[in-house]
């Protein structure tokens, strides 16, 4: 067990609440949070370094969580750090990203394009996707969300709002996201040099069927996406 708890802490820098979840599900080890940082304390692992640790901000927001699935769908762009081929070139590679608001499924997508026209093809690739129908879609104000993208939408009946300028924390579910893809994926892939779309996205799907069918979900109370969208279908 302690094992375990080493291995979650050093390659995925789980806290004890997140550990504790991976324990009770992956491996049938009961144990308390109090319990597992005990642990890490005797080990010298219950601090992270400085450059690992969660920036907290002084002002805390409260999250709305959507009742039911579909009814809004928050979809943002993550840039990724370029990449160096061999030629010396520096190639640029963007995450598109949806999370659904009610049961955090998310569908992600690498493309070697940014614009209007990418983020219409990234939203169709959603749309077929996703087992249930989109009622409302929120983006930032960026320019691959304007007119074109914008009236895309609206022609299927689908709903298009723009969150206020300068308030990302307005996207938070997809912001927060992102983070747990710099955490969990693409500090795993460091020094491994992926120039290839196909390839990209290979890895990413792997990614985005473990977080949406395996990883338990602290907001969703140890559950996975999947999960919370098998519960709300039902009730």
């Amino acid at each position: 067990m302690v094992g375990k708890i080493i291995h979650l802490r050093q390659h995925y820098h789980f806290g004890p609440n997140k550990i504790q979840m991976y324990l009770k599900r992956y491996h049938d080890i009961e144990i308390s949070t109090s319990g597992i940082w005990r642990i890490l304390k005797r080990l010298d692992m219950n601090r992270l370094p400085a450059s690992q640790r969660h920036k907290r901000t002084a002002t805390k927001w409260k999250r709305y969580e959507k009742q039911r699935p579909g009814h809004a769908l928050q979809v943002d762009v993550k840039f990724i750090e370029p990449v160096t081929t061999p030629e010396g070139r520096r190639k640029k590679y963007y995450q598109y990203t949806a999370i659904e608001d009610c049961t955090r499924l998310r569908v992600l997508r690498i493309y070697d394009k940014h614009d209007q026209k990418t983020a219409i093809s990234f939203m169709d690739y959603v749309l077929a996707r996703l087992p249930f129908q989109v009622e409302k879609v929120q983006t930032d104000n960026g320019a691959e969300f304007q007119s074109g993208f914008h009236w895309h939408l609206l022609d299927q009946g689908i709903n298009h709002v723009y969150i206020r300028p300068a308030t990302p924390r307005l996207n938070g579910k997809v912001e927060r996201s992102h983070r747990i893809d710099s955490e969990e994926f693409y500090r795993l892939l460091d020094g491994v040099m992926i120039d290839d779309t196909g390839l990209f996205n290979d890895k990413l799907q792997e990614w985005e069927n473990y977080y949406n069918y395996q990883r338990p979900h602290g907001a969703l109370g140890g559950q996975t996406p999947y999960e919370r969208l098998k519960q709300k279908t039902k009730a």
